[in-house]
This record gives structure tokens, sequence and C-alpha cells, in this order.
């Protein structure tokens, strides 16, 4: 698996049914987001993606504002422990969700709040474990932690080689993908589930920034 995320959605509502409108960014809304997450930043001409841009590094920013929806891609929210994300990135009103995982390291944390109060904080990968485990698990998770989706066949395992986690940290996230936004990037096709490249959005580059986020092809933060 090679998927990689680093996603921060403000939802008022079902993200999963705004989403599957295939709504247009509000153009004007979306710049005005970003500046405010971002003050310091400075950004070339705005450029067009899609919801596939889910992976960004060098202060690349993928933004979309859509009715009661809005949804940005960038590397300040991949932080291993989600429930330290800065206040400033969590809205007060609605549901803020915070979805991220990177395939070299196996990595997938994913945090949710409700009215600006966090419910849900989980950080997992095979070298360190659980790192953060706050909350009520949600009822897409019971699956995974009951073991019925395990990383490999246990019959393969040799002695004392078992994998460290009821489950794969990616194929979770993968679950989290379609709980919460409807769409997945990598595993069996489901002709149910929304294709993401046709979500359009905004991408935010840094004056002289050379590469889009999909050419990116390693880690641009370390975790621990």
């Amino acid at each position: 698996m090679g998927a990689k995320t680093c996603l921060l959605v403000h939802a008022e509502g079902d993200a999963r049914q705004i989403l599957s409108a295939l709504p247009s960014p509000d153009s004007e809304a979306t710049s005005r987001w970003v500046e405010s997450l971002f003050p310091d930043a400075r950004f070339g001409p705005v450029q067009a993606a899609d919801l596939t841009y889910t992976y960004v590094r060098d202060g690349t920013v993928v933004a979309g504002c859509f009715a009661g929806l809005r949804i940005v891609a960038t590397s300040a929210v991949a932080i291993d422990r989600p429930s330290q994300l800065p206040a400033g990135f969590i809205a007060v009103q609605g549901t803020t969700i915070v979805h991220a995982m990177h395939s070299v390291v196996d990595w997938f944390a994913f945090a949710v709040w409700e009215e600006g109060v966090l419910r849900r904080s989980l950080s997992v990968a095979p070298d360190d474990g659980v790192l953060e485990d706050i909350g009520p698990r949600m009822a897409f998770e019971t699956p995974y932690w009951d073991g019925a989706h395990p990383a490999t066949d246990p019959d393969d395992e040799e002695e004392g080689d078992a994998y460290p986690l009821p489950f794969h940290p990616l194929e979770l996230g993968e679950a989290a993908l379609r709980e919460f936004f409807g769409f997945q990037l990598e595993g069996y096709l489901d002709a149910s589930l929304l294709e993401p490249e046709n979500i359009r959005m905004l991408r935010f580059d840094p004056p002289g920034a050379t590469s889009s986020p999909s050419q990116a092809s390693k880690p641009w933060w370390k975790l621990w």
C-alpha cells in the first residue's frame, strides 16, 4: 500500500453526502480560509487540483470550501498525536476531522472533534504500537480491533514474529476514509464509493515551487 494523507476537514453535516453531489469549491472562500490558517505564508497563483491530492509537502496546500464543508491537505496536521493539534485548526462549530497516514512507516492517525471538543484520537504504527488512544472507539474501528482484519495470516507467522497490531494501520486508514468521506485511495474496487478525482479542489504553492503534491516520492516529515 502506498497511500499518504494529511487532511483536515470542517463539516456541518455529513461530509459523504456533501461530497457525493460533486460540488465545486468557492474560490474566494477557499482563499480566505487558507489565508486564515496560514497568515504568514505566501502563495503563488492558485491552480486546479482534485481530492486525490491528499498528500502535500514543502509548504503546498490543497483546499476546497463548499457549502457546509471545508477540506484542506497540509503537512501541518500530520502529527503523531492528533489531540495536540493547534487550536486554530479546530472549528468551534460542527465536526472537525483529521486524517493522516504515511505508507513509508505504516502510520495512521485520526481525530474527531465535535463543537470544538475532542471525542476520539488514535495514532498507531507497527514500530511504536499505539501512540495515542483517546475516547471511545468508533463503530467502524471495532472489527479491526477485534481481529477481523489481521495484517498477516497467523498461519504464516513464525514463533515470536507476530505483527504488533491486530490490523494493518493503512487498512484502518482506508476504512476511515470510507467512513468519513465516502472514498478510498487504495484497496478493492467498490463502485458505490465516490471517485475523489471528480471533486475539484484548489492548490496553493509557495512561490518558486516546482513539484506538484502528486509527484512527492519521499516523506517530508519525521514522526518521532
